[in-house]
């Protein structure tokens, strides 16, 4: 099992959690389709909750919550990046050009977070560990595998994130780019890709890893959930785009064990 008892590393993909409509009928459906366990935290933490995997964290489910007089922010899943202070991230994400959405705050004894926009529009969230350091698992079947930066313009996003949070993008192939943490690939990003729907704004991605990628397909489409790109094919496993019932856009991925990355 991809363990992780360390710190993650400044700029690294840490966490992700996802805004839904309906708090309860989100934990029921991941639970079904990944196996995560998971209830309705404490209300001083507005019922967050911390979804585990064999016992450990592997991602977040809230319900949809806005400032008073604000619209009620889409349903999506949210990618965080590691800092060791979110208080100077939120200073060198606004001199980039980047947006901050919700200014550092603490959440109790865990960690402090901000959530901002890149340039281009993508939401992220900054995650300063405290007691809490994110997932305590990763890279197998019904946990995070791989975070990917879907950008309308990926020169502007590559100039952003290096600066602001030390993520340095590099160019591979036909038009990707890694995103490394020193010497580490840690993420990538592209254009936003051709089967999305016209319009569709800058995100970044959470790639799960299933057992078999088809298998989990059909269960979500039993579950309510609609496929966006079929599996298909490629160099690193065979791969899906989907939406969950409520709207939640994320892709899942069937790697040969071999090509799995090593725990960040």
């Amino acid at each position: 099992m991809p363990v992780v008892t360390d710190p993650y590393k400044p700029g690294t993909p840490c966490w992700v959690d996802l805004m839904a409509s309906d708090q309860q009928a989100a934990l029921d459906f991941y639970r079904d389709l990944f196996g995560w366990q998971g209830k309705v935290g404490p209300a001083e933490f507005g019922g967050y909750a911390v979804c585990t995997l064999n016992g450990r964290p592997v991602a977040g489910i809230m319900a949809q919550m806005a400032p008073e007089g604000q619209p009620e922010p889409p349903v999506a899943w949210t990618t965080y990046l590691a800092s060791d202070d979110a208080d100077a991230a939120r200073t060198s994400i606004a001199d980039a050009g980047g947006t901050v959405l919700y200014d550092p705050m603490d959440v109790g004894t865990v960690g402090r977070m901000l959530v901002a926009a890149d340039p281009t529009g993508a939401v992220f969230g900054v995650w300063q560990a405290m007691d809490f350091i994110g997932a305590g698992v990763v890279n197998e079947p019904g946990a995070v595998v791989w975070n990917e930066l879907n950008t309308a313009d990926t020169g502007t996003a590559g100039r952003f994130y290096q600066p602001a949070l030390g993520l340095r993008p590099a160019a591979i192939q036909g038009g990707y780019v890694s995103l490394n943490v020193g010497e580490r690939t840690v993420g990538g990003m592209q254009e936003i890709p051709g089967y999305l729907a016209p319009g569709t704004p800058s995100h970044w991605m959470t790639y799960f890893s299933v057992d078999s990628t088809d298998s989990t397909v059909d269960a979500l489409v039993k579950a309510g959930g609609s496929v966006i790109q079929p599996a298909f094919d490629m160099q690193s496993g065979r791969m899906a785009v989907v939406r969950d019932p409520q709207g939640a856009l994320f892709a899942v991925v069937e790697a040969p064990e071999a090509q799995m990355p090593d725990s960040p």
